[in-house]
Parts: structure tokens; sequence; C-alpha cells
């Protein structure tokens, strides 16, 4: 749903230095996604893409980079000098946005769109100037307390260090979230000072402008405390992880995917998965992947990247990168499909076969101990235990062409560039160098020779004194 009264500005310029990192914190990944990622797109769902500005700060090309293509735009603060003045560089642009303005933080990737939904609506129905996200901690060490009057609005936002004992014991905690009138923050912003330790400008200050002059501040609290909890270590980095893959594989099995010991199995945040599908465990699949129905995923299988029809098997320890499967393919156990591969309908690749830039046409088969890269191979082909496309001859890489229904035999060796006909045989063992004509037969292999007696006669071979020997 898109709110055309609202604008979302990212703070995302940070270094994040308890990370203890020389990228940037926002450019960490948890479910498969970088942090910042995952904010823009729970943020796309609020509003159109050029109504969210991501402040950039701190390697602000590599975050530029990671939101390629999404169509937000950026703001620059070169130095980091606390949320207001984060929020402050972007003024120009900011107030031509939209009358009203949400505030997000690009280390905190677990907020649901649905909360904010409700976060913008009641600041727009009650009309305040500004309104808080705000949440309960059974332990509030180290949060700004919110204190409430009487009719619930928020009076003022107390850090820690400045509360009584009795405003520590209250357990609601500023998550930092906001929404302002962009009207308001943008009056109250040039006014605050950098009256703390750290000598920033905190947008906490702009509550209590706002307060001070008599404008209502309102309180949204989320009962979900960790959708508000932000990132500052690889400790709550890896549990924000946890947190986004139990919910993914939650997700699909509420879908009508299956899960063997769903909390061993690695699912990226952009993966599909179609109903009937099994997935066993310790299996992974990341990047964009899509998966068909009725598939089945078994143990310790990889697959990134990649789209797999309907009815496809991957058994144990298979890697596919990069690949595209068509329906009713099987893959392994033990194969390895590199990138740019593509499985045509009922093909089959088995036992440690390795694939990249390859073309397997319906129904063909490689099903032992093979290498074939930069080939195209058409429907109904056989490729022989062992065989090996020799497709790379220390300079330029060369294609190798099977068609339709050829038969090659067993470690058989082709040199690319090469065509093998439809219908044609290649011997086993045979080098190919040449092209072998349609329902022909290839042969490339010398004539066996066999010695009588060779074997004896080097058995019985004898030492002489100086070590070396003679024939007997």
């Amino acid at each position: 749903m898109a709110h055309q009264d609202f604008g979302v500005v990212i703070l995302a310029a940070g270094l994040g230095t308890r990370m203890k990192s020389r990228q940037a914190k926002v450019l960490h990944q948890a479910g498969g996604e970088s942090l910042i990622g995952l904010v823009v797109q729970t943020a796309l769902r609020l509003v159109a893409p050029e109504r969210i500005y991501v402040v950039v700060g701190y390697q602000a090309d590599l975050v530029r980079k990671a939101l390629d293509g999404r169509g937000v735009q950026f703001l620059d603060q070169p130095q980091q000098l606390g949320t207001g003045h984060a929020v402050l560089v972007g003024r120009q642009a900011l107030e031509k946005a939209a009358p009203r303005l949400l505030v997000l933080y690009g280390d905190c990737p677990l907020v649901e769109a649905e909360t904010l939904e409700g976060l913008m609506h009641c600041h727009r129905e009650t009309g305040a100037a500004a309104t808080v996200l705000t949440t309960r901690l059974e332990d509030p060490a180290g949060y700004g307390r919110l204190l409430r009057d009487s009719g619930g609005s928020i009076r003022a936002i107390v850090e820690e260090k400045a509360a009584t004992p009795g405003e520590r014991e209250i357990r609601e905690i500023n998550s930092g979230i906001y929404c302002f009138d962009t009207d308001h923050l943008f009056q109250c912003l040039p006014q605050i000072r950098p009256d703390n330790p750290a000598g920033e400008y905190y947008l906490t200050d702009v509550i209590g402008w706002l307060v001070e002059r008599g404008l209502s501040v309102a309180g949204v609290e989320v009962q979900e405390a960790s959708q508000v909890l932000g990132i500052n270590t690889r400790v709550e980095l890896a549990q924000v992880d946890a947190r986004l893959r139990e919910r993914k594989v939650r997700q699909l099995m509420l879908a009508g995917v299956t899960i063997h010991k769903p909390e061993t199995v690695t699912i990226d945040d952009a993966v599909s998965v179609g109903p009937d599908t099994v997935i066993e465990p310790f299996a992974q699949l990341l990047g964009r992947c899509s998966i068909g129905s009725g598939c089945r995923i078994r143990s310790c299988s990889i697959v990134s990247d990649s789209q797999l029809a309907d009815e496809v098997t991957v058994e144990p320890f298979s890697f596919i990168h990069e690949s595209r499967l068509e329906t009713g393919v099987r893959i392994g156990p033990y194969a390895r499909l590199r990138t740019g591969n593509h499985i045509g309908p009922g093909a089959k690749v088995g036992n440690f076969v390795e694939l990249k830039k390859t073309r397997l046409g319906a129904r063909s088969k490689a099903l032992h101990l093979a290498y074939l890269g930069d080939s195209t191979i058409g429907a109904d082909v056989n490729i022989g235990a062992g065989t090996i496309t020799c497709n790379y001859d220390g300079t330029h890489k060369h294609s190798t062409v099977i068609e339709d229904g050829a038969f090659v035999g067993t470690n058989s060796t082709l040199v690319a560039p090469l065509k093998i006909g439809a219908g044609a045989y290649v011997a086993a063992g045979s080098v190919v160098t040449e092209e072998v004509p349609p329902e022909a037969l290839g042969i490339a292999r010398s004539r066996q020779t066999n010695k009588p007696g060779w074997a004896t006669r080097r058995r019985g071979r004898e030492k002489v004194p100086d070590g070396g020997e003679t024939p007997a």
C-alpha cells in the first residue's frame, strides 16, 4: 500500500565500530540480504521508491551499489554527527518529499511493514506532531524511557543516565523509529544542540522540543520487542539472521512446503518454493532461487540463484548455481552444476558429474564421473562415465555440440571445437578431435598389442652385485 502523504528516510551512514569490521555495518548480511537491503525492501511496501531516501556516509558507493536498481534516492552525510544531523543534511529534498516523514534505520531489519503501517496510521489519525514506536523490555537498561501523561501522550523521553531511580523502573523504551510532520521537524532540527558527551545532534531532542511548545507526541507500542532492536555486534547479527530464517521456514511450511528438521536448513529471504516440495535436513537454498512444486531437495545440497521447475529431485550433497532445471530433472548425488546450465525435461545428471555453461537436452543423461563444459547437448543423448569435454586450449574456450540421440562411450575425451552428429556413436576410450557425422561410429584409439610372456620375464629378472638388473 503506497502512502502518498509519507516519505521515508533511512539512516545508514555510520561505520558501526562495535561490529569490528572494515565493512559498513549496513552491508553485513542477514537472511541472505544486506541489512540495508532488508530495510529498503520493507520501506518499498509502504511508499513509492522515489520517496525513499537513504542517508549514506561511510562506504557510500558500496551502499549505493547494494541498492542498485531499487529506485531509491540517496542523501550524503560525509561527517556523521548524530541522527538529527543525518536527517538535517537532507532537508532540501525531504521537505519536498511529503508532508509526513517516517524515520528508519539501516541496522534494524526485523521491523515489519504491518507494524510501520500501524505507526503511520496512528500518526495520521491523532494529528500528533510526532509519533514514536515503542516497546517494553524485561531489562530496559541502556535505552531511553518513555514518560506519558494521564491521557497516554508522550511528555518526555529520558535517557538512562539522566533518569531518576523511579524512571529507570519504566520498561517502555524508545525504539528510535518515528513519524514526524515534516514542517515541525525542520522547524526544530536547526534549534537542537549537541549538548551531550558525544557532541552529536539527536532526534530524541526533537521530541522534547515539540512537547515544550505544546505540540502532541503520540506513541505506538509494538508487542514483539525484537522487531525494533538494532544490530551492533556480530552476536546480534547472528541472532537476527536466525530469526529471519525461522520466519522464512515458517512462512514456507504454512504455504505447503515440507521441511524436515527446519532448524538445520538455510533458506534466504528471496527464495520461493512451491507446495508439496520436500526440503531435507541441512539443505541450503540461497540467493534468488525459485523452486517449483513437488520437488525434493535432499540433505546437504546447496542451490543458489537457480530456477527449478516442478518435480525436480536434487540428491544429497549436490551443488547447483545459476542454472535452470526443467520439469522432472534429477541431479546427483554429488553433482556440481557451476553456472549457466540449462537442463531439459527428464534429463539426469548423476554421481560426480560437473557441468559449466552446458545445455543438456530432454531425457539426456550423464550419470557418472563426467565434465561437460561449454557444451550444447541434444535430446536423448547418453554421456558415458569418465567423458570430458576439453573446452580450454590455454587461451580460449571452445564449444562442443552433441546432437540428438548420440551415444558417447565411457572415458571419451572430446577436444573442442567439436561436433558429434545426430544418432552417432563414439567408441569408449576415444580421443575425438574431428567431427563425427550423423549415424557414424567414431573411433579414435590405437590398436591394442599383446606381448606373450612379457610379465613372466619381468618377474624373473635377477639382481646383479652392483645393484643393476639383467634379464634372467
